[in-house]
Formats: structure tokens, C-alpha cells, sequence
């Protein structure tokens, strides 16, 4: 029985839209039916696990004060919400650590939209709940 190496297809997505502003900004005005022009407006932000020991995922930028997570799975996971939740935290305590924002501060800190979104290569039938 061949074992297949599911870290190799997630590197490949990582590699083509974690890297390239031009490709991740196509693929974000597909998904998101808008048509911005500038790649250049993109500000990758993904956890990396040298960093975060134990949580890291796939793709995650900034554009336009939204903030979009990006999963890409070839099995299901009915947890993705709760993970993508929880990278949405580090990412937002990221963010305000390089911007000093200080969370106890009387001030509002204005934090960015976020959109997640998991690309499944799944051809196994799913539950709809």
C-alpha cells in the first residue's frame, strides 16, 4: 500500500499563493468576484511554525483591512472553523504586538475583517452539517 505525502500538496499551495502576490491576488478576485488591480497592496502575514511551534497555516494576508486565512486540505476536517478561529487569534496578536497596541488600553483598537476560507480536494461525499 502507497502512503501519500498530503504535506506535499499543501507545500505546493503554499508555494504557488503564500509567496506570489500576483497569483494570491488572482485567486482572491476569483473567490471573492472583486477585480483588484495591485499586488502590491498584499501583505503576507501567514504563521509560520519556526515561530509558533505547534500552529501554522497555509496562507494568510492582508488587503484592504481584511484579513483572509487560507486553508488548502485534501481530507475533510469538520474543524476548521475552530482552527481558523484560533489562527485568526495569533494573527491578530501578531499584528497588534508590530503595531504596539496595547490590549488593556482605554483606547479601541481597530482591528481588520477577517475571511477564512478552506480549499478542499475531497471527492468523498461530506456530511451537510
Amino acid at each position: 500500500m502507497n502512503k501519500v505525502n498530503k504535506k506535499h500538496k499543501d507545500h505546493v499551495f503554499k508555494f504557488i499563493f503564500g509567496r506570489n502576490k500576483q497569483w494570491a491576488l488572482n485567486l482572491y478576485n476569483v473567490v471573492n468576484g472583486f477585480d483588484y488591480p495591485d499586488p502590491d497592496a498584499i501583505e503576507f502575514n501567514t504563521i509560520d511554525e519556526i515561530f509558533h511551534i505547534g500552529m501554522q497555516n497555509d496562507v494568510s494576508f492582508l488587503l484592504f483591512f481584511v484579513l483572509s486565512i487560507w486553508e488548502h486540505h485534501s481530507t475533510f476536517n469538520p474543524n476548521m472553523p475552530i482552527r481558523m478561529f484560533l489562527y485568526a487569534a495569533q494573527l491578530y496578536d501578531k499584528y497588534m504586538t508590530e503595531h504596539d497596541c496595547y490590549r488593556y488600553s482605554k483606547n479601541l483598537i481597530k482591528l481588520s475583517l477577517q475571511k477564512c476560507v478552506c480549499f478542499y480536494k475531497v471527492t468523498d461525499e461530506q456530511p451537510s452539517k
